[in-house]
């Protein structure tokens, strides 16, 4: 079953999180210590999973890839830690503990996300067993995924711009949820050798994948259980934030992830190899409560 899979997932990631995030023993121990705590507090894994799994659906057949897998939970990792910043959505719980400020102070979260995120591009630097050129494409595309015209120019908008339309709403999903999804995927496809053909399904994939999962996400904060979430539910209201829940109501948004689930699902048809896992995951994702 995919639970079960996404558990053996789970563990080894973890593992390997324990080991690239390790504690040296130095005057500065305490910003990895805030960061190993954020990192290891829980969470689904899906961003490390699906690179994985596109790796094994084009051709990769070891483990070399878990370096950029682990990467892309660091950078997931820390934008969650500045999300729940004062100066940002100011919330208390993550993963159903204290958010990394609330027990560190703010100065050490801001300076535990920026760890996070500049160590992972060191983890990537030094995967191993991979041709050099795949690996500088991958660090390549999933820096730009991260940055201005990608996760971080997705909170911009979100944090900056009056969200009118669906069209913006979506555009700012695209950008915020969906581009660090299309980095794992993506990444994936590349590290394993894959083709422009294949890099352009797994885009197409993802993008709808991570739609459906914002959308999924909204729908959860105004009608999920915080027990199960691990988080506070209603935190987009209370907060004044524009979802598509708000904009589009819950019957819309409910018709549109099933939809992109959909599109998602039928991405993975451009693929020779066995994408039964991805399917399983992306149809989980659609019904998930937490």
């Amino acid at each position: 079953m995919i639970e079960n899979l996404i558990e053996e997932y789970k563990l080894k990631i973890d593992s390997r999180l324990d080991i690239l995030n390790s504690v040296p023993g130095q005057p500065y121990d305490g910003i990895i210590d805030a960061g190993r705590y954020s990192l290891l507090a829980g969470g689904k894994r899906i961003r490390p999973i699906i690179l994985l799994e596109f790796y094994k659906l084009c051709g990769g057949s070891d483990d070399c890839a878990y370096n950029f897998a682990c990467a892309v939970e660091m950078i997931h990792t820390y934008s969650l830690i500045h999300d729940d910043l004062p100066c940002m959505d100011n919330d208390d719980l993550r993963r159903g503990k204290p958010s990394c400020h609330k027990k560190y102070g703010e100065g050490m979260a801001l300076l535990a996300g920026d760890y996070l995120l500049t160590e992972a591009f060191c983890v990537c630097a030094k995967t191993l067993g991979l041709p050099h050129d795949r690996i500088t494409k991958a660090i390549a595309y999933l820096s730009s995924s991260a940055g201005g015209a990608g996760m971080i120019g997705g909170q911009v908008v979100d944090t900056t711009v009056n969200i009118e339309n669906e069209q913006m709403l979506l555009k700012m999903y695209s950008l915020k949820t969906c581009a660090l999804i299309r980095a794992a995927a993506v990444c994936g496809v590349i590290l394993a050798g894959g083709d422009d053909g294949q890099i352009e399904c797994a885009e197409k994939y993802a993008e709808n994948l991570g739609l459906a999962f914002q959308i999924v996400d909204d729908l959860l904060d105004i009608g999920g259980n915080q027990e199960v979430l691990g988080k506070p539910v209603g935190s987009d209201e209370k907060n004044s934030k524009i979802t598509s829940v708000t904009l589009l109501g819950e019957d819309r948004c409910r018709a549109l992830a099933a939809e992109y689930t959909a599109n998602a699902l039928a991405a993975l048809n451009g693929f020779d190899g066995d994408s039964t896992v991805l399917k399983e995951l992306t149809e989980m994702l659609l019904v998930r409560t937490n």
